[in-house]
C-alpha cells in the first residue's frame, strides 16, 4: 500500500485554518508557531496541487476547491480518532478521557445529580463536559469533536444512536398572581388557549417543544424572550406571568417558590433525555453503561408526581 504523501497533522492544520478564519488563531489552537502552521499548510497545497486558501494582510478566505476537500479532511479527521479510540476500548474505555455534550435547559439540573455516581462507578475516566445549543452539538458530534450529548430526544439530531436516560414532563409555571395559578389539580392543556406564554429564545429545543404545544392550544407568545430557564422565571414570577418549564428544572429554578407549579393533564408534554453518539463510534458499549448510570442516578425529585404544587 503507497505511502500518503501528507500527514494527518497536515489535515488537521488545514482545518483549524478554515473554522479559526486566520493563521494565527489557527496556530494557538494547535499550540505550534504560526511559522510552522504555514509552512505545513504551504507543502500540503504543493503536495496536492491546490490552493485551500486565499491570503491577503486583513483575511484568509477557502477557496471552493478548498470548501470541498477540507470538508473530506474532517471526515478523514473523524475516523482517525475514532480508529484511536477503538484502539483504546481493547484496553479500557473507562480509562482516559471522554468528551460529553449536554445542552443549557438540562445541565444545571442533571450534572450535580449523576456526576458524583459517574465518578464512583469509574474513577479512572475523566469526563470533559461542553454546554451548547443542540445544533452546536450535533455539527461537534457529527465533526467528532464530542464522543456523545446529552440532549432532549424530541429534535432532529441527525443519524445518531442513543441510550434514554428519562421522561421529563412538563409543567404549568404561573406567578401566584395569575389566575390559572389557583386550580387545584391536573390542568389540561387545552386551558392554555389564549394565554400569553414566555419562552426561551431561538435555538433551544425545549423552546421548539413548547412552541409547538402552544401552537395547537391557541396560546400567545409574549414578547420578550429569555436566554435562560433562570431568566425566565425570573421574568414570570415579576411580570404575573405563564410559562412551561421542564420538571427537571424545578428543584433549582423554583426553590423559593416563587411560581405555581401546576401538572399538565393528559397527553401530558415531556420531552426524552437522552445520551446520543455516532453509529461508527467505537464506544457504544461503554457509552451504554454510561447511560445506565446516568439513569440510575437522575433525581426522583423532578418527576412531575413528586413537584411541589405551592
Amino acid at each position: 500500500m503507497k505511502a500518503l504523501p501528507y500527514t494527518l497533522r497536515q489535515l488537521e492544520y488545514a482545518v483549524a485554518v478554515a473554522e479559526a478564519g486566520g493563521f494565527r488563531k489557527a496556530a494557538e489552537q494547535c499550540h505550534v508557531s504560526q511559522p510552522a502552521l504555514s509552512a505545513q499548510l504551504a507543502q500540503l497545497e504543493d503536495i496536492i496541487g491546490v490552493r485551500l486558501f486565499e491570503r491577503d494582510r486583513r483575511r484568509v478566505l477557502v477557496t471552493g476547491a478548498g470548501r470541498e476537500l477540507l470538508a473530506r479532511a474532517k471526515r478523514v479527521l473523524t475516523e482517525a480518532a475514532d480508529l484511536q479510540a477503538l484502539a483504546r476500548c481493547w484496553e479500557d474505555p473507562f480509562h482516559g478521557e471522554m468528551r460529553i455534550g449536554i445542552i443549557p435547559t438540562i445541565a444545571p439540573y442533571l450534572l450535580a445529580e449523576i456526576t458524583p455516581a459517574l465518578k464512583e462507578r469509574f474513577p479512572e475516566l475523566r469526563l470533559l463536559w461542553t454546554e451548547e445549543k443542540t445544533s452546536t452539538l450535533s455539527s461537534m458530534l457529527e465533526e467528532g469533536a464530542l464522543d456523545a450529548a446529552v440532549v432532549a430526544l424530541e429534535t432532529d439530531l441527525g443519524d445518531v444512536e442513543h441510550a434514554e436516560i428519562a421522561k421529563d414532563p412538563f409543567v404549568l409555571a404561573a406567578a401566584r398572581s395569575h389566575p390559572l395559578a389557583k386550580a387545584r389539580s391536573k390542568m389540561p392543556v387545552a386551558k392554555l388557549a389564549q394565554s400569553c406564554v414566555y419562552l426561551l429564545e431561538d435555538g433551544h429545543c425545549f423552546r421548539e417543544q413548547v412552541v409547538d404545544l402552544c401552537s395547537k392550544v391557541g396560546s400567545e407568545e409574549a414578547g420578550f424572550r429569555a436566554t435562560s430557564l433562570g431568566t425566565l422565571v425570573q421574568l414570570v414570577a415579576s411580570t404575573g406571568g405563564l410559562t412551561l418549564l421542564p420538571s427537571l428544572a424545578l428543584g433549582i429554578e423554583n426553590r423559593n417558590e416563587q411560581l405555581k407549579i401546576r401538572p399538565l393533564g393528559s397527553p401530558m408534554p415531556y420531552r426524552t433525555i437522552a445520551l446520543v453518539w455516532r453509529p461508527s463510534t467505537p464506544f457504544r458499549d461503554a457509552l451504554e453503561t454510561l447511560a445506565k448510570t446516568m439513569r440510575a442516578a437522575y433525581p426522583v425529585s423532578s418527576k412531575v408526581t413528586n413537584a411541589k404544587q405551592g
